[in-house]
């Protein structure tokens, strides 16, 4: 399935003791209809307050409803800020994490000295002018195969930091919102926000871009920038 939702009300993707997470809305809701206990896959896990446009998951079912009618049956009853935008039956062998072959996040950078209302969830607002041509020539630094230990966040289980990075770029959107897109076969704890935290540095003038690129190289977490609030974030895809 194909998944759309609204992180900010919800504890990230992954059950959590303490907190209502996705996992566990679209799990129980999915039961509630098929009447059996059901565990969901996901393509991986996003943090709290973290968005996605389509978030891929699969589970496995015995029920023989229909596809369009459990799709109609879920979505009924899913909260507002969730919903299954696609639902198909798959390989038995199909599995959304290990199968992917690459994701895409984009993160968003509301730039106005005025804070906005309607992007307060759905992006981090930067007061301070970003030269954002800079910008760009730092973001192309990241393409390619590199070490991301100074991106990885402090509590990530990964043993090995390094991803291929298939594209990175920035656009702008109606003159305010810059849109920091990434694709890469592979992402670390927090990769996504620490090098736009990074990015926003090199647009105050803080950094430069080939100071950019020795932070990514020294392997070193405390050089590079802080770590950007999450409800910027976006899963936008994830590829197979």
């Amino acid at each position: 399935m194909v998944v759309e939702y609204d992180g900010t009300c919800y504890h990230g993707w992954q059950w959590q003791p303490n907190g209502i997470t996705i996992q566990q809305v679209l799990e129980k809701t999915i039961g509630k209809i098929t009447r059996e206990k059901i565990k969901i896959t996901g393509s991986g896990r996003t943090d709290a307050g973290v968005h996605a446009i389509n978030q891929v998951a699969n589970f496995k079912t015995t029920s023989r409803i229909e596809i369009p009618n459990l799709l109609q049956g879920v979505n009924s009853v899913l909260p507002k800020d969730i919903v299954i935008k696609e639902l198909s039956d798959v390989d038995e062998g199909f599995h959304a994490r290990y199968d992917a072959k690459s994701k895409v996040y984009l993160y968003r950078i509301y730039n106005n000295r005025i804070r906005s209302v309607l992007h307060r969830n759905y992006s981090w607002n930067v007061y301070e002018p970003l030269n954002v041509r800079v910008m760009e020539k730092a973001v192309v630094l990241l393409k390619g195969t590199h070490d991301f230990s100074s991106f990885c966040g402090a509590n990530d289980d990964a043993f090995n930091h390094v991803r291929t990075v298939i594209k990175a770029e920035i656009d702008i959107e109606d003159n305010y919102m810059i849109i920091f897109t990434i694709e890469a076969n592979g992402f670390l704890r927090h990769m996504v926000r620490n090098i736009a935290g990074t990015l926003v540095d090199v647009g105050k003038g803080k950094l430069t871009p080939e100071g950019f690129f020795e932070i990514m190289k020294c392997k070193n977490r405390t050089k590079a920038g802080i770590t950007a609030p999450p409800q910027g974030l976006f899963l936008k895809e994830v590829k197979y």
